[in-house]
């Protein structure tokens, strides 16, 4: 299984800070805001990264995580680090597109850098298990109409998708992290864009979902915001409390 990881045309809430610096590569607590989604897949025994930014990014990035040598020396594996480029903003879906060659026929998890979990148990279970379909992960929040939000049954069928409507059906929202088959690069052939010019994910997950092979998986620990400064705060000070037994 490859991963891909998306850090890219998001910040515009951390305005001015974002004009100088990625949002993924400020402090939540004590280190930056990327390595908590990283660890979570490496500690999940993924190898393989492809990590998509914006080609005003891409140095700081390299700079940053290099071809992952901090990690490989870690975890003891051979963790291998590799970059892309979308010179545009035009949606998560054609990030996940953009990846197909470097996929092949591998399964693959595709994940955006802002995920913080305070725990993520779930997720590298399913990971380590999954065979085929795909799985999104879904946390109740208290403003649905802020998210992508997922309408399911008791074993964890998806029956709807919404993208930030306006009458949610549920308050389960869709986290940014999805496991997907080899057919998912195939439900990216012809995919319209949506009304805001962007090629949706929440389509390809739809897709999965009419074909009966989408799982949602509820998660039971804490989905941290870090949209604004409030919340990037609240996040810092919520792991500062972790880490030193509070």
């Amino acid at each position: 299984m490859k991963w891909i990881i998306l850090a890219w045309w998001f910040g515009t809430r951390l305005y001015p800070t974002t004009k100088a610096v990625n949002k993924h590569l400020l402090p939540i607590y004590d280190k930056p805001m990327i390595y908590y989604p990283l660890e979570i897949l490496l500690e999940s025994g993924i190898d393989k990264i492809l990590l998509i930014t914006t080609p005003n990014d891409i140095s700081s990035f390299v700079s940053l995580l290099g071809s992952g040598e901090e990690f490989r020396e870690k975890y003891k594996r051979p963790i291998q680090i590799v970059y892309a480029i979308q010179p545009k903003p035009t949606g998560i879906a054609d990030g996940l597109r953009m990846a197909k060659d470097y996929v092949g026929k591998e399964n693959c998890v595709l994940m955006l850098w802002d995920n913080l979990f305070e725990n993520a148990l779930e997720i590298k279970e399913e990971i380590k298990n999954f065979v085929d379909g795909a799985i999104v992960f879904v946390k109740k929040v208290k403003d649905p109409t802020r998210f992508g939000i997922a309408e399911i049954d008791a074993n964890g069928k998806v029956l709807s998708l919404e993208e930030k409507p306006q009458a949610p059906k549920s308050d389960l929202a869709v986290t940014w992290v999805y496991l997907y088959d080899t057919t998912c690069f195939d439900k990216c052939v012809g995919q319209p864009t949506s009304a805001r010019g962007e090629y949706e994910i929440t389509y390809i997950n739809d897709l999965y979902r009419k074909e009966n092979t989408l799982k949602a998986v509820t998660l039971s620990w804490e989905w941290l915001d870090t949209w604004t400064f409030d919340s990037m705060l609240q996040a810092s000070n919520f792991i500062y409390a972790k880490k030193n037994g509070n």
